[in-house]
């Protein structure tokens, strides 16, 4: 294949058309000039993400990190020289919107998608990234089931599977948790997916799972849950939610439950914490990455980015996506988007701010597991577990 700049040079030069009969030049003509990029040109790419109703709280952080990446390239020149055109599209927290966002992605001729934060979100975004073939990566969703709508589809986190027995493995030896009730949103499958997976986990450890109890993220209180909980005793509870989850453990304090509160990686974020999560005296979760992350990548973006805020584990992983991104179209050296993703698959221990990347046959990446520990309401760094502590 020709490259852009080989092409672009050919149209600009002056070709000795004395050695060239007239047909010759316009068919040469003819033939490159279909493939040809400006130079000058932007790379558009979609962020799809809630910017409005329940969700867009957990999802701020994500829209910062890929904020943070697109300025942070084009400020360097761009890809190529050819700045990133971010297309900021709204989901509005739904699923049906993620589905609207990413029709008007397609329309809007994006080279790639980044997003959505919920596994439900990015799971309707995936459906139509596949059909119409558009690279698409995920910074957050860690539903199996995302990755598995096609070979379009990419993740940059770890998925449910692993962290649900990572959380589970930890309850049930680490801090020696008996019988637990596991609560989830029966309307997202991020939830169902990440309890389910604990709970199978932790029964096969002998462990007791004493109730199964759903919710609707969109409740205006939750001490009918809090009167569950406590109706059964249990040593924990684990929460597979996002920012409601803090509400859910400010309602169950309050009515005396003393269980120790376990969550997923939906708990990082400063909404869970505004929403109740403070109230936690001592509390395990799992996430992604860490600012007690000791790696070259992750230093660095500490010093850059974290005097201007608290950093999410959602942040750095959707910097994360929007530079694999921008690797694998400098690798293609084309914007065309099979080219884009046929690169992205090939990933191979790109060092990111996350941990190092390469993608699986399914277009997810082999991991290590974040664990975190919240004392008094404040979330500190505990260790780190890579596959081999599930195996």
């Amino acid at each position: 294949m020709l490259s852009v700049a080989f092409i672009e040079k050919f149209h600009t030069c002056r070709l000795p058309t004395s050695n060239l009969s007239g047909k010759w030049y316009l068919l040469i003509l003819i033939l490159l000039w279909p493939i040809s990029v400006p130079a000058a040109g932007s790379i558009k790419v979609a962020s799809i993400y809630a910017l409005s109703g329940p969700a867009a709280d957990a999802n701020r952080s994500s829209v910062r990190g890929v904020r943070l990446a697109v300025n942070e390239i084009n400020a360097s020149g761009g890809i190529a020289g050819r700045p990133i055109e971010l297309l900021e599209m709204d989901n509005q927290s739904s699923p049906i919107g993620s589905k609207v966002a990413a029709d008007k992605a397609v329309r809007a001729d994006v080279i790639a998608i980044i997003g959505s934060a919920f596994s439900s979100h990015s799971m309707a975004v995936a459906r139509v990234a596949q059909q119409h073939q558009v690279p698409m990566i995920t910074n957050v969703s860690t539903s199996p089931a995302v990755t598995l709508v096609g070979n379009y589809i990419f993740r940059v986190c770890f998925n449910d599977i692993f962290q649900g027995r990572v959380m589970a493995k930890f309850a049930r030896k680490e801090i020696n948790l008996n019988g637990v009730v596991t609560i989830y949103d029966m309307s997202s499958d991020y939830s169902i997916g990440i309890s389910t997976t604990f709970e199978h986990a932790f029964e096969q450890m002998n462990g007791a799972v004493l109730a199964k109890i759903p919710y609707k993220a969109r409740q205006s209180n939750f001490r009918n849950i809090a009167s569950l909980i406590s109706s059964t005793n249990p040593d924990g509870i684990f929460i597979a939610g996002h920012s409601e989850s803090g509400r859910i453990i400010a309602d169950a304090i309050q009515s005396g439950v003393n269980a120790v509160p376990l969550g997923g990686d939906g708990w990082d974020e400063s909404s869970f914490y505004e929403m109740g999560g403070q109230k936690i005296k001592t509390g395990y979760y799992s996430t992604h990455w860490n600012q007690g992350m000791e790696s070259e990548a992750s230093r660095r973006f500490v010093a850059r980015y974290g005097t201007s805020g608290k950093l999410w584990a959602s942040t750095a992983l959707a910097y994360d996506a929007v530079h694999l991104l921008a690797d694998a179209i400098k690798r293609a050296g084309s914007v065309v988007r099979e080219s884009v993703r046929k690169e992205l698959a090939r990933t191979r221990n790109f060092k990111g701010v996350t941990g190092t990347i390469s993608f699986d046959q399914n277009g997810d990446p082999i991991k290590s597991v974040v664990i975190m520990q919240i004392r008094d309401g404040v979330p500190v760094y505990l260790k780190q577990v890579d596959s081999k502590y599930v195996n």
